[in-house]
């Protein structure tokens, strides 16, 4: 007879654990196991950048969230930031309060996506490389951004340094999702630097 761990994944499937295990094998990360208090997390290494996948919940009264998050501190000399997410009921409402979104041309894109930057230019060249627009396109849920610091109560980043940022709401447990997101990330990243928007030099920052 199996036991509990066994029924339990048969029921449920592999563990959010494992699945992350298999896929630091796969790509050559490593699985840190942070204790009872913190969330554990896989790093994986793309050139000088490392790339830091995590968990972390929000309580609001009675409401618990889930959210799975990705990030890669990089040298980023000219300030470029955006701001990628699929659109919903909520996210037009953006559009009341001044805030305003781009439009890249692909009526499809931006139908479904809500884009927006302080460099109109530079976020239409990156998403102008198919792969990248095609990995964003795989994301059931997404939001993909460039973040300056880890927020009022976590690191600060050194002057020039900003995080690659994504984060969806729940666990995501599916291998092959993961590994889009990476490629996402070291995508990005490399097309960051052909368009003077990055450094490959190591940012000097650990999350």
């Amino acid at each position: 007879k199996r036991g509990t761990m066994g029924f339990l994944e048969s029921f449920f499937g592999p563990s959010k654990k494992e699945i992350w295990q298999q896929v630091c094998v796969e790509l050559g990360g490593r699985y840190v196991d942070r204790g009872f208090f913190q969330s554990d997390k896989m790093e994986i290494d793309h050139r000088n950048w490392t790339i830091t996948f995590d968990t972390y919940t929000t309580r609001t009264n009675n409401s618990t969230t889930r959210y799975t998050r990705i990030r890669a501190p990089y040298i980023n000399p000219d300030g470029f930031r955006f701001e990628i997410y699929r659109k919903s009921i909520f996210s037009s409402l953006g559009k009341l309060f001044g805030l305003q979104d781009i439009t890249i041309g692909d009526p499809q894109f931006d139908d479904d996506f809500i884009i927006k930057s302080n460099d109109q230019y530079k976020v239409m060249a990156l998403l102008s490389n198919h792969e990248i627009k095609n990995l964003i396109t795989l994301q059931p849920q997404i939001y993909f951004s460039v973040k300056d610091d880890e927020g009022w109560f976590s690191k600060k980043f050194p002057k020039g340094v900003d995080e690659l940022y994504f984060r969806v709401v729940g666990y995501i447990r599916d291998i092959d999702r993961l590994k889009n997101v990476y490629d996402l990330f070291t995508t990005t990243l490399d097309y960051l630097c052909r368009i003077g928007s990055a450094y490959e030099n190591d940012p000097g920052v650990k999350i």
